[in-house]
This record gives C-alpha cells, structure tokens and sequence, in this order.
C-alpha cells in the first residue's frame, strides 16, 4: 500500500514590522523623567568633588552627558518597536550565518543566570563571598579539557578571535622561552580556515603562508609539507574547514608540524559537528580553542557578549593567560597569572554569565547528549545539502559526492551565469520571507558563496521551509530576476545601491554624523 504524499507547504506570508523608528536621541524631550533619582546625599557628595577634583586634567567631564530624556512608556515603546524590525534566532530558521553555529539557546538558562546571586555580583569581591560562580568556572573547564582533551583550559578569554590571539600569544611565548623567538617567524594556514587565524598571527609580527586547497578541496598535505621549515612557529587551522570538508590527514599535518619543531593550533570555531566524536588532544595538537558562546548553546551576541575557551597540552599550560580559577582543598581561589603566563586578554576571569550558560547546557546534555548534539547537526547538514543541491543552479564546490560534517560553502555561479543575478542580491530577496544567509569571508575563493549551517537546533520541517524560499527566489531570478534586484520589498528597509556602500564621502558612522552630512533628513 503507498503512503499518502504530503502536499507541499506554502511559502510562509511574511511582512516585517517597519515603524520608520527615530534613534532615541532624537525622541528626547528635555525634562522628561523615567525614573525620579533621590537627591545625593551631602557626604557622598562631597567624596565625589573629591574624586573628580583628583582627576588629570581633561578627564573630569565640564557638564552632564547629554542622554536622552524620555518617560518609561516611550523607552519601553521604543525598544519594542526596533525588536520587530530585526530577524533573529528566537525569531525565524537562523541557519545562514555560516561558519556562526547559531542555534537555540534555552531559555531557562537566561532564569539561571538572571538570579540575583549571580547578577549583583562583583568580579572584585572576596572569592569567599563567590564560591559558587567560581566552582562553576573550574567545572566548566574541566568539562571542555575532556571535550578537548587538553591538558588544561582557561575561560579567561571574551571571545573567538581573542582566543586565537590567545593561542598565538602563547606559542610565541613558548618560542622565546625555548630561546627560538627570533628563528621562528613563519605560521601556516588555509585558505578555508577561519580568517582570525591568519589575523592574530599577522598582527603577532608573524609572516603568514596561505595554503590552498587540492583539486578535490582537502588542505594539501604535500604543500604543507614544503611550507614547513625551521621558521615555522606554527600550523594555525580550522577542522572542518568553512567548506564542511573534515580534513582527514589532520594527524599527519600535526606531525609534519612538529617534524620541525613548530607548534599546532586547532581553531574548533567549527565543533559543533565533532562533539564526542573526535579531539583535538587526540590529533596531537598542542593548543586549540572553542568559541563558547557558538558550540556551547549560549546567546550569540554579533560581536559580544562571547566567550573563548583556550586548551592546552601541559608543556603550554604555563603560558595560558589569566587570571586563572583554581581549587584547593574544598575551596575555590582567583589565581594571578604566573610568570611565564601571557598575562590578561581581558578582565577579570571571563565572561561569567556565559560560563554559567555554557555550564547549565553541558550538565543538561551529558557525555551522549553532546555526542548526539553532534550527530544531529550532521544529519541535519546533509539533509538540508540534498535538498540545496536539488535547486537548479546551486552546487557545492569540491569534494563532490562527499558527506559534509556541519556545515557547506554553496555557490549560485550556475545561476549567477546563466540570470546575472548575485548571491548576495538572493540574500537580500530571502529576507522578504524571513530568511537570510551569510555569503562567506574574502576573498572569493568559492564564486558567489553563501554558506549554511543547521546545527541541531532545526527540525527537518524547518529545513524545507529554508530550501523552499532558496527554491523560490531561484525560480524569480530566472522569471522575474526584476524582483529579485530591487529586494527587499517587506523589510524594514529599502534596497540599498552599491554606490552609496562604496563611496565613504557619504558614509555616516555615528547618527551626530548623520546629522551633519543629512540636515534635511533628520525627522523625514
């Protein structure tokens, strides 16, 4: 007997709110109130005039910041508005910031987090007054040593490129102390690893090599191989890369590394797809790094609040940076970082409503939930590319016929080929369904790039809903490529020319500067 065939779900009827919402300076009202502040008090009054009269010169502010003023209907009313002019997580399938790992962060670890135990505190207190947020640091790092299976890790870094900063501090700490500082100068990298790598090291001082991939898009083992010297300081790569491509002669590139003396960086940005499955510990890696704030289920903040999480094998393990968590006896203390040590990245001990958030997600999981974690967003990667590659004119470069881990680097060139119309001008039409996608970094290694990756967070309906719209806005840029161009039509904004995008003289950073350049637009 044959199953019934589901019809086909129709596109989803989307219309973004569009308020045409003024920044909050300019809904200002001088003499409005929020809240009514209780007058100071004279002796707390006079310490102030002290404070400030011991200021240098120039740094005691001549009058009051100019805030806006406003009641607490209309700043409430306000940030309402600018909430429903934005996609988001919470709010649509968040599965094109390639290479982002963007997936749900449960909600019952922002209750977690918003105790005042955890919120009133004070990174300064007395460690004995903080026992509890402390413990969680340590355990957290425990847990990760394991996932990695490095020797030690520190949290103490706030985000991904400040680990791999990190990461690159200490191998030229570990250099200098072995007295090879000035020999190694050299740190290998690929051209589909995330570009932070190549980043942290130039702006080390390092001179960066750039290997790119074989005829079937795997890093070249051979051009490692002649790349390595004596000048090596490092390998700094990303497994799997941003093409979702596992390289799997990773243990030869770590040995072929340290043939030459010279250290081996695993970026695990890209984790999501290996949790349980593989370590970096187990490659012979000497130092990797997680971005928490992707793989470990907390908020992705587009630029902060992240947290890094740095992993060391116990020859690197003096050089982490600090200050550290550490136990004794039954008690828990804020260690200043040692003499060999890096030193901080940033304040304090990281980012602890983070490391909480991580903490709660990896207990709730377990060893098999992480693992399964990882499975999932396999699966869900190589469903949603079956479905991608069955649109005309889509691909996936390199390693064709192969199996993707998280994540896949596409390409519309076919389609850009054969209608003129762009990847990104695609993007631009998918969020007049609620949908958007990330392109990749530069260069354009990959032609007309756009980047997926499910995570675990999506259902398989999901999934179709997000090639749908992808389905659908290809079937446009061949029949009615007009529409396409002139997208978005039900966003907040309007289409936007490369003109005004390429031409700084009409750029305007700040809105004072918007002010300035557009008198005659301000209130329109």
């Amino acid at each position: 007997m044959s199953l019934p065939i589901a019809p086909k779900p129709a596109l989803r009827r989307f219309h973004q709110a569009r308020w045409d919402e003024p920044v909050i300076f300019e809904l200002s009202t001088p003499g409005e109130r929020g809240v009514l502040v209780t007058a100071v008090e004279p002796a707390l009054r006079e310490a102030v005039g002290d404070v400030v009269a011991a200021l240098p010169e120039g740094l005691a502010r001549r009058e009051a910041p100019a805030l806006p003023e406003m009641g607490q209907m209309r700043v409430l009313k306000h940030y309402l508005r600018l909430s429903q002019e934005n996609l988001g997580a919470d709010l649509n399938v968040d599965i094109g910031q390639g290479t982002c790992t963007m997936k749900y962060a449960p909600k019952v670890n922002e209750r977690i987090i918003s105790t005042p135990k955890l919120a009133a505190m004070h990174p300064l207190q007395d460690p004995a007054d903080a026992q509890g947020a402390l413990e969680i640091i340590w355990r957290t790092e425990r847990m990760l040593a394991e996932v990695s299976g490095m020797d030690e890790v520190s949290l103490h870094t706030q985000g991904g490129s400040a680990a791999i900063w990190a990461n690159i501090a200490m191998i030229r700490a570990y250099h200098e102390a072995n007295g090879e500082g000035e020999q190694r100068r050299e740190v290998i990298t690929t051209i589909f690893s995330h570009p932070s790598n190549a980043a942290a090291a130039k702006a080390a001082g390092y001179d960066v090599i750039t290997l790119h991939p074989d005829a079937d898009g795997y890093p070249d083992l051979e051009a490692l191989k002649r790349a390595l010297s004596p000048r090596t300081a490092a390998i700094m790569v990303t497994n799997p890369e941003d093409t979702g491509i596992y390289n799997p002669a990773i243990r030869e590139w770590v040995d072929a590394a340290h043939a030459v003396g010279a250290l081996a960086s695993y970026d695990q940005a890209n984790a999501n797809g290996i949790l349980g499955i593989t370590r970096a510990r187990d490659a012979g890696f000497d130092v990797c790094h997680f971005n928490v704030h992707k793989t470990f289920g907390t908020p992705h903040g587009s630029g902060g609040p992240g947290t890094g999480a740095n992993g060391v094998s116990a020859a690197l393990a003096p050089f982490l940076p600090g200050p550290r968590v550490v136990r004794e006896g039954d008690r828990y203390e804020v260690r200043e970082a040692g003499q060999q040590s890096i030193g901080a990245i940033g304040p304090f001990h990281g980012v602890v409503p983070n490391i909480v958030r991580a903490y709660a997600w990896i207990m709730a999981l377990g060893a098999e939930g992480l693992r399964a974690v990882a499975e999932t967003a396999v699966l869900n990667n190589n469903y949603l590319m079956k479905r991608i590659l069955d649109i005309p004119g889509a691909s996936a470069p390199y390693a064709t016929g192969r199996r993707r881990i998280e994540q896949v680097r596409y390409s519309w060139q076919e389609l850009f080929e054969e209608t003129g119309i762009s990847s990104e001008e695609i993007g631009i039409r998918a969020s007049d369904f609620g949908m958007h996608y990330w392109t990749s970094h530069h260069p354009y290694v990959v032609p007309q790039p756009f980047t997926l990756e499910p995570t675990e967070s999506y259902s398989k309906a999901e999934l179709d809903e997000y090639a749908d719209v992808l389905a659908e806005v290809a079937r446009e840029a061949r029949e009615t490529p007009e529409v396409v161009r002139t997208a978005p039509h039900h966003q907040t904004v309007h289409h936007t020319h490369h003109d005004d995008l390429d031409d700084p003289e009409r750029w305007a950073i700040t809105w004072r500067a918007y002010r300035r350049k557009y008198p005659d637009a301000v209130g329109a």
